[in-house]
């Protein structure tokens, strides 16, 4: 696919000073269908924000290089934040702004709750999410494909088929119908992504 990009999810990141952690999230603006930030995760599973703008991909081998040092990129900010519950959010029956027993506070900690820190109204994709036909679950995503220039998203990388046949397939961006908490809808059928040209398949084993 010339004037391409691809990004494969879990792909490693390397910043100007060494290997600073794994593609884990593409963070796209749903209304223009852009990628506009990466998420890599350090080597403490701490994703990162980081802009598409300091984003190379070598074509070859699918590692991503950052144009910036290790101590810049631990300073991008957090793609997520962890915050306790408090009160009556966690138990009506209990408080943990009140004080707990020395066994409590051993034996368990106050519940916690996890949520994206991402652009506003800009959404994630996840490597696993997963495919929805228009007939049943045709997959899981594998990564995207943006437009070198514009870096609008042109394909989704599809993982496809059975343990034995399972191939990577490119499903061109104008199939995807909408993106929520249970994947990621296409307006074609299972047939349809079989039936894709043999150009756009690759074997994984």
């Amino acid at each position: 696919m010339a004037g391409t990009t691809p990004f494969t999810i879990g792909a490693d990141a390397n910043c100007t000073d060494g290997i600073c952690g794994k593609l884990s999230r593409l963070v796209i603006d749903p209304g223009a269908r852009r990628v506009t930030h990466l998420v890599v995760d350090d080597r403490q599973f701490q994703g990162r924000l980081v802009p598409l703008s300091l984003v190379d991909v070598d074509g070859a081998t699918g590692q991503i290089g950052l144009r910036c040092t290790i101590a810049e990129f631990e300073k991008f900010d957090p793609a997520s934040k962890t915050v306790p519950l408090q009160g009556n959010d966690a138990d009506p029956e209990r408080s943990y702004d009140q004080p707990r027993s020395v066994a409590s506070t051993f034996l368990a900690d106050p519940p916690s709750v996890t949520y994206d820190t991402l652009p506003p109204g800009e959404v994630a994709v996840r490597r696993g999410d997963h495919v929805h036909a228009t007939d049943g679950d045709i997959g899981q995503i594998q990564g995207l494909v943006i437009d070198s220039g514009s870096h609008q998203v042109t394909h989704l990388l599809l993982e496809e088929g059975h343990v034995f046949g399972r191939k990577i397939v490119a499903i061109p961006i104008g199939a995807v119908t909408g993106v929520d908490q249970n994947g990621i809808q296409l307006n074609i059928t299972k047939k349809h992504v079989k039936n894709l040209p043999p150009g756009w398949h690759r074997s994984t084993g």
